[in-house]
């Protein structure tokens, strides 16, 4: 009787432990997959807050995401693992799934916003640097940074040909005209040469920078440099 009950008790036991092991691959299941992530976190309390609020909060949300993942990019290239830029931006895997539901909406919004902050930095370097050509020097440095920092991202956007297309659309109507006006401001304060648009500068700048990603020895940005300094007047 006592070897039936010690049988008994070790396969209790082995039960009892497969069981906690099954809860336990279910919880890691869980744990990986973005839908039930999301589903919970949606199960919150309706909130009750003005709609005005709320959009404020998403859109919060959203630039805490987005610098996340411009981050692991930069570390990781375009492939960084979710749950990296989860992590980074201190907030669910679902969270992210739920505002960019795919790897590509999460690459064009992460690009149009890198976009949007380079065509910002330029009035504000004008307004508030000492020259203007201290202030197109500032803005190079940035678009420099954009282009050698973002691993992959342009391949990751090629293979969808429409998709890259409109991305090199808004890339130049957003920069273009930003890096006109700080051109035009350095020519009408004398500090450097005139007969050079916007759209041969920064096609010089990007032809310097290929490959600068992936080669230590290369250092684009020392070129870019020596280029802007050659704009300078005698």
């Amino acid at each position: 009787m006592n070897d039936g009950n010690g049988q008994a008790d070790a396969a209790g036991s082995q039960r009892g432990n497969a069981q906690a092991t099954d809860s336990q691959a279910t919880d890691s299941q869980a744990d990986d997959s973005p839908g039930e992530d999301a589903q919970g976190e949606n199960a919150r309390p309706e909130d009750v807050r003005p709609k005005g609020a709320r959009r404020k909060d998403v859109r919060r949300n959203q630039q805490t995401l987005l610098e996340a993942a411009a981050e692991a990019f930069v570390a990781s290239g375009v492939d960084a693992p979710v749950r990296d830029i989860a992590a980074r931006a201190g907030v669910g895997v679902g969270t992210v799934y739920r505002h960019f539901p795919t790897r590509a909406d999460l690459v064009i919004a992460v690009y149009r916003h890198q976009v949007d902050a380079c065509a910002e930095a330029g009035p504000a370097l004008l307004a508030a640097g000492p020259t203007p050509h201290a202030a197109l020097e500032r803005w190079v440095d940035l678009f420099v940074d954009f282009l050698v920092t973002k691993h992959g991202l342009a391949a990751a956007m090629q293979s969808d040909g429409t998709g890259f297309e409109a991305l090199h659309a808004y890339f130049l109507d957003r920069l273009l005209p930003v890096c006109a006006e700080l051109l035009d401001a350095a020519v009408a304060s004398g500090e450097i040469h005139s007969g050079l648009d916007a759209y041969h500068l920064m096609r010089g700048i990007g032809n310097l920078c290929i490959g600068a990603e992936s080669d230590p020895r290369y250092d684009a940005r020392r070129l870019v440099a020596l280029l802007v300094a050659g704009l300078r007047r005698p």
